[in-house]
């Protein structure tokens, strides 16, 4: 009876004792469970700044072309904005500054560039290329998903290129857009028609009538549907129903 006893108190003893491989698979769980946590925090972030899929910093030497030039037509566009000698512009989602850079020269010392993006590393960026070419017509603003941090009532103009398929709180950005907008200021939206041509990604390009929507819903008019650019097309929108120009003749359907 007492060897029996015995042997039932060692059994209940050695339950008792953790056993010596489970510790490093607990351990193993816990470090999992946490990565997983931080996943999901960050993923919650994420979501909370709302991007979809924000253009890699490292990346920026793809939207350096040589070609860019002829295709992109930045004189063009910014005759069609009316940019001029002392124009104040913000070139929002400036990533790397190609047309930050571009608009800075054209306003000269008495404008004003805002360059604005939503990541630090851009701005960064940015920062040393105007800093290279010896321009101090260029305010570095860190924006965020829905809103610039412009100076209210202070722009001539405002540009969005190649930029808006990135944007989640559209219309919420738009009205942040109009509220830093002179009362004839006027908005500029270049982005990849629809037909899959051109250089531009082949996914999630948007039609002229969904941003048309969306501007009209942040009390936004559409002043201007310009077709000369080959792989884009140029939306330009005022906050009053004819803007600085007047309204031009829009195109039928678009891509």
């Amino acid at each position: 009876m007492r060897r029996h006893v015995r042997r039932a108190e060692g059994y209940r003893s050695a339950r008792s004792r953790p056993a010596v491989w489970a510790v490093p698979v607990l351990l193993m769980a816990l470090c999992a469970a946490a990565a997983a946590s931080d996943a999901q925090r960050q993923a919650h972030a994420i979501r909370e700044r709302g991007q979809v899929r924000l253009f890699p910093p490292e990346e920026l030497g793809l939207l350096e072309g040589p070609d860019r030039e002829a295709w992109q037509m930045p004189d063009q566009v910014m005759d069609a904005l009316g940019l001029a000698e002392g124009s104040r512009v913000a070139d929002l989602g400036a990533g790397g500054g190609w047309f930050t850079l571009r608009l800075a020269r054209r306003v000269g010392p008495n404008g004003i560039v805002y360059a604005e993006d939503i990541q630090p590393q851009m701005i960064d960026s940015i920062k040393r290329r105007m800093d290279r070419e010896g321009l101090r017509n260029v305010t570095l603003k860190l924006g965020t998903a829905n809103d610039p941090k412009l100076p209210v009532g202070a722009l001539d103009a405002a540009l969005m290129v190649d930029i808006y398929h990135e944007v989640v709180q559209k219309v919420e950005l738009l009205r942040n857009v109009k509220q830093a907008l002179t009362p004839t200021g006027r908005l500029g939206i270049v982005n990849y028609k629809t037909d899959g041509g051109g250089p531009g990604p082949d996914i999630r390009r948007v039609v002229p009538q969904a941003v048309i929507n969306d501007a009209r819903a942040a009390g936004l008019h559409l002043l201007a549907h310009e077709t000369f650019l080959p792989y884009q097309y140029l939306l330009i929108f005022g906050k009053g129903e004819h803007g600085a120009f007047g309204e031009r003749a829009l195109p039928r359907g678009g891509r």
